[in-house]
């Protein structure tokens, strides 16, 4: 794992030998008797009918104010896990996670609500992202422009259960935009939508980390993270497989899926 090299910065985020583990209700189906699947439970030291699935192993890392760090990895590799340990939304098994300052995690922080209009939804997710109702009005037209989802009509003032997937996306990464972040993470918000939302959204992750903010985004469009992190972290199986400067870290990548 690379050290990053930050003079006398103060660290946004330490993760010290986190593991997260989920715990899912329900036994294992599938091969042998249930008296052989039971025997497995209890020498596992399971509960009977909990299965463990440890999602994040020992994963050690520093984020510094000013940073955009990009997380890639097959599916299932421990991305978005991390991600909510890091917003406080999971329990640490073992190890340790601290933030200086309030992280976000864009769609849970301004979660939104499918049969409220899109204007009532960017009250609500401006109020849950810490923004007075002042700010809120003070940036509501932003917001929209942003998010363009009123291109092709006045969609925001439909219930969002009308909205595409990509729509109500760009709208949630569009109200997590209107603010600055201590930390803001960012879970494939940037796959959505055409290039010009990308570009936009691209240049408002650069005024963010000017603001002294740091930003964690997860794609898997190579591209994105090139053009917008300057350090990568790879998780593969749930452990940190390499940590660097982004042009090092997909060179490895790229060579490791064939992409």
């Amino acid at each position: 794992m690379a050290e990053q090299n930050t003079g006398s910065a103060i660290p946004t985020v330490i993760a010290d030998e986190l593991h997260i583990v989920y715990r899912v209700n329900g036994a294992r189906t599938g091969k042998g008797s249930a008296t052989s699947a039971l025997s497995r439970i209890v020498r596992r030291g399971e509960e009977r009918g909990v299965r463990k699935v440890h999602a994040v192993r020992g994963v050690s890392f520093k984020s510094y104010r000013g940073e955009a760090i990009g997380l890639i990895g097959s599916n299932g590799s421990g991305k978005s896990t991390l991600l909510r340990a890091i917003a406080g939304l999971l329990p640490a098994e073992k190890g340790h996670v601290y933030t200086d300052g309030q992280p976000s995690l864009l769609g849970v922080n301004a979660a939104l609500m499918n049969d409220l209009t899109g204007e009532r939804n960017v009250i609500l997710g401006g109020l849950a992202m810490g923004m007075t109702r002042e700010q809120i009005r003070e940036r509501y037209q932003d917001i929209v422009e942003f998010s363009g989802i009123n291109e092709k009509g006045d969609f925001i003032t439909l219930p969002m259960r009308t909205y595409s997937s990509g729509m109500a996306a760009r709208l949630r990464f569009s109200i997590a935009a209107a603010k600055d972040h201590d930390v803001l993470m960012i879970d494939e918000a940037l796959a959505t939508g055409d290039r010009s939302f990308q570009k936009r959204s691209e240049a408002r992750i650069r005024e963010l980390r000017k603001s002294a903010g740091t930003v964690f985004l997860v794609s898997h469009n190579n591209k994105s993270i090139r053009d917008t992190c300057d350090r990568v972290l790879w998780l593969e199986r749930g452990e940190l497989r390499l940590d660097g400067p982004t042009g090092e870290v997909l060179k490895e990548y790229e060579k490791f899926t064939g992409k």
